[in-house]
């Protein structure tokens, strides 16, 4: 159970109202997880909703490792939420099941692609030191480039944000799942 209620839509200022048909458009007509924390400060959703479209939606970074990337977070915070809204994204977007499950047990991942790797090593790094030690920059650098080194380390960060609202709010996942154990 959340430990705040669902924003009244029926209270929200016409500009409120506006900020959360946007969100809620493209996500089945609901707002959950933290855009439903964030409306209870529609501005800050509004934010929230641009950066992360910009990230999720046009970043450059190929989606099948945006959402591994995005896995290993919700499982690094065990983000119910976040778990539960990308796991059939990451399997849509070509991300193996048996990669999938691994995250899942807080285990490597038996068998990464090349790319997959990097991406895994990188935000594995970062989320254990908090930083990239001058070969794992270099690294990352080299595969990726500095655009999307950067899309990366900016996304890692929102979808860190994220897992925290979605945690300390308890964000409530539809039918009551877990997802993560």
């Amino acid at each position: 159970m959340s430990r705040i209620p669902p924003v009244d839509v029926r209270k929200l200022s016409p500009e409120g109202k506006r900020i959360h048909d946007e969100i809620a458009g493209p996500r089945g007509g609901t707002v959950g997880g933290p855009f439903g924390i964030w409306m209870h400060v529609p501005a800050i959703a509004d934010t929230a909703n641009h950066f992360g479209n910009a990230l999720r939606l046009n970043g450059k970074l190929d989606k099948r490792l945006f959402e591994l990337m995005v896995l290993m977070i919700a499982r690094h915070w065990g983000a119910q939420y976040e778990w539960f809204a990308h796991e059939k994204a990451a399997l849509e977007a070509g991300l193996a099941r048996e990669t999938v499950e691994a995250i899942r047990a807080r285990r490597v991942p038996p068998a990464l692609r090349e790319d997959e790797r990097l991406i895994y090593d990188t935000v594995t790094e970062l989320q254990t030191t908090r930083s990239l030690s001058q070969a794992s920059y270099d690294r990352a650098l080299a595969g990726l480039g500095l655009e999307l080194v950067i899309e990366l380390i900016t996304a890692a960060g929102f979808y860190t944000v994220a897992a925290m609202m979605i945690n300390v709010f308890e964000a409530p996942v539809p039918g009551g799942a877990r997802p993560l154990p």
